[in-house]
């Protein structure tokens, strides 16, 4: 049985404009091979002076950039390449059972595929997904027992290392270190296990339209095709992959907190024409009725919760087919 999701018969009409359809990014630059900074975590186990510059270089790019990679650590790469063996194999289930059966104890809409809401080119997403919120209910199941392993291992590790790098944001403002964590927990954090299958049609489509991501801090494992992009001063940056290096991003409700110190920007992944692209990413959220205010005066954003700005990105997306994000939460 066909385990691709069936993008060319559900979007046929948009697929049509293939090659006709103007982008609006069309005149803006993409540079490839331009390396965002890679962070040797090591450091932060070592003498004073290492601690501090690690630290110094992880707030700068957390600024300037929004994205960095980091290596070294502390995340075995047993665990990264058991998670990635594992979401390859429940990616090959056939099409009918990932969208009609539950796995692991998700919900039925824990698996995703393209961009339902799509009117246009620019706004499909040529991608499959299990979006898994890492609740503790979605342990009890002992079918699928290597995937539900290798997903507990792989989310307990990268928390750790998320935890540790909120807490230096944190501390570069002059808060608590433990703001982010203590407003956290297993339960409102969340896993992505992404599949970009190979596009015959168009290397211009997107395999995950331009987005900013909807929480404070995201840790991303992806494997060595590429496709990763993020916008900085109006050009279009292709990550380049480093074996067993991390990639972390700042979130808007990060940037909405530190007043616009720390950014969010933009990213999006390409299509490939013959290759299917996998990854993981684990997203750091907050409770729902967490208030998100600026750190610093005069503020930029208003005050919301989590789930007011969840609440308005959904229906931002099912009104215009995108996420609008941050800026309607300008003061």
């Amino acid at each position: 049985m066909e385990s691709n999701p069936p993008f060319q018969k559900a979007y046929e009409s948009l697929l049509e404009n293939a090659g006709k359809e103007e982008f609006e990014d069309k005149k803006i630059m993409v540079v490839d091979g331009c390396e965002i900074p890679l962070i040797d975590l090591s450091r932060l186990n070592f003498g004073e002076k290492e601690r501090d510059e690690c630290k110094r270089e992880i707030v700068d790019a957390s600024s300037k950039w929004g994205f960095f990679q980091v290596e070294n650590h502390g995340i075995s790469s047993d665990i990264l390449e058991r998670i990635r063996r594992e979401q390859v194999k429940v990616f090959r289930q056939p099409f009918e059972k990932k969208a009609n059966e539950k796995l692991l104890n998700f919900s039925r809409d824990s698996y995703r595929w393209g961009a339902p809401n799509a009117t246009s080119l620019k706004q499909l997403s040529w991608s499959e997904a299990f979006h898994i919120p890492l609740a503790t209910d979605i342990f009890e199941s002992t079918e699928y027992n290597s995937l539900r392993l290798a997903i507990q291992e792989f989310a307990s590790a990268v928390s750790e290392l998320a935890h540790r790098i909120a807490e230096i944001l944190a501390e570069n403002m002059g808060h608590d270190s433990g703001y982010f964590v203590d407003n956290c927990s297993a339960s409102t954090c969340y896993l992505r296990l992404n599949r970009y299958p190979p596009c015959p049609i168009s290397s211009e489509v997107f395999g995950l339209m331009p987005h900013t991501d909807s929480d404070f801090l995201t840790v991303l494992s992806q494997d060595q095709v590429g496709g990763l992009q993020l916008l900085e001063d109006e050009t279009w940056i292709t990550v380049k992959p480093i074996p067993e290096a991390l990639i972390v991003n700042i979130g808007d409700l990060c940037e909405a907190w530190s007043n616009g110190a720390y950014k969010s920007v933009q990213h999006r992944v390409m299509a490939n024409t013959q290759v299917e692209r996998f990854s993981v990413a684990y997203f750091m959220c907050p409770f729902n009725d967490t208030v998100i205010e600026s750190c610093t005066e005069p503020s930029v954003y208003r005050k919301f919760t989590f789930k007011e700005f969840r609440q308005q990105v959904q229906e931002d997306v099912r009104t215009n087919g995108y996420k609008v994000g941050l800026p309607r939460f300008l003061i």
